[in-house]
């Protein structure tokens, strides 16, 4: 693919996934406002999704129900198409989810998306707040089936309200989870290592998945939404001091063992800083995509050349929520 076609292609979508971050200073109520007003702004510039995350108990992150948030999302918003990203599904019933997803599409109809994950709680309380076991039997693909057959009117039972359109189902996928996506003929979302970000070879797992992709009516050709941290600044340095927060705030779980929220550069800066932290903030920067829109052009057009992604899920998050809105603004104009 040559960048002048990369730039112009229509099937190359750009799409933005909020984690609802809390940030220090602020309740936790805030990151809720916050994930509205972005969406509303997304919606503006023209991004084709904004999905939401499911994430329990955490002090970083608000949501934990992507449903309810998405609710309040769909009245603030017009066209852009909402999703979860995802909704974990070894915490619900299927039917449950199904049920929500159908409301949900019925209040906003053609908007909705269900991106299913299969992460546990972050922690051992968590996980047995959410009576989960990590030796508890990995239903994820039949459950996932089960989902599908009430979305599509086929289960035993008819999950309610009845949908004519239908909600497309995503799956977030390690390893196996591209496996079950191929095998059901699902489109898959993939980040973090398996991308190789840095990396100039093509991504066997991905090819993988596309040889093995089991064509259906709904999706007679495999989809990959490639998704990763992307900041656009005016400088280099700029997009690069986006990132520092969420750099050091994963840094920072792994040493605590609780994700914290986000603090601004200036108090970074101003903190004792381990090396291990400091390996762990630069092999984040090593994963992200950022730069001035010259730099982050390139960078997604080398990004789409080896995975072959039909779509970008940029999920950044940072401090400044000003600095953020410019960078989705930028990062729009990008493509």
């Amino acid at each position: 693919m040559k960048l002048s076609e990369f730039l112009v292609a229509p099937r190359v979508f750009l799409s933005l996934l909020d984690r609802s971050r809390t940030r220090s200073g602020y309740p936790d109520s805030a990151a809720l406002t916050h994930s509205v007003e972005r969406a509303a702004h997304a919606d503006a510039l023209g991004y084709h999704r904004f999905w939401v995350a499911e994430h329990h108990a955490v002090p970083g992150i608000g949501s934990g129900s992507p449903a309810v948030l998405l609710a309040a999302i769909g009245a603030q918003t017009r066209e852009i198409r909402l999703g979860s990203g995802g909704v974990m599904l070894p915490n619900h019933q299927p039917l449950i989810v199904a049920e929500q997803f159908l409301m949900l599409e019925a209040l906003y109809p053609g908007r909705i998306d269900l991106g299913l994950g299969r992460s546990l709680g972050f922690t051992e309380p968590v996980r047995q707040a959410l009576r989960r076991s990590k030796d508890a039997p990995d239903t994820f693909a039949s459950d996932l089936e089960e989902v599908r057959r009430y979305l599509d009117g086929s289960a035993a039972v008819t999950a309610r309200p009845a949908s004519e359109t239908g909600v497309p189902i995503f799956v977030l996928a390690t390893r196996t989870g591209m496996e079950v996506a191929a095998q059901l003929g699902l489109p898959v979302v993939v980040g973090g290592p398996i991308l190789g970000i840095g990396g100039t070879g093509r991504v066997d797992a991905l090819d993988e998945y596309r040889r093995a992709f089991r064509a259906t009516d709904a999706h007679p050709e495999p989809y990959v939404v490639v998704s990763l941290e992307v900041a656009v600044a005016d400088t280099t340095d700029a997009a690069r001091e986006l990132l520092i927060p969420e750099a050091y705030a994963l840094a920072e779980s792994s040493r605590t063992g609780e994700f914290p929220p986000l603090v601004s550069p200036d108090e970074i800066r101003h903190a004792p800083l381990s090396d291990r932290n400091a390996r762990r903030i630069e092999s984040f920067m090593a994963s992200a995509l950022h730069g001035t829109p010259v730099e982050v052009k390139q960078q997604l057009h080398d990004l789409a050349e080896r995975t072959g992604a039909d779509e970008v899920l940029a999920s950044t998050s940072t401090y400044d929520r000003d600095a953020l809105a410019l960078s989705d603004r930028l990062l729009r104009e990008v493509l």
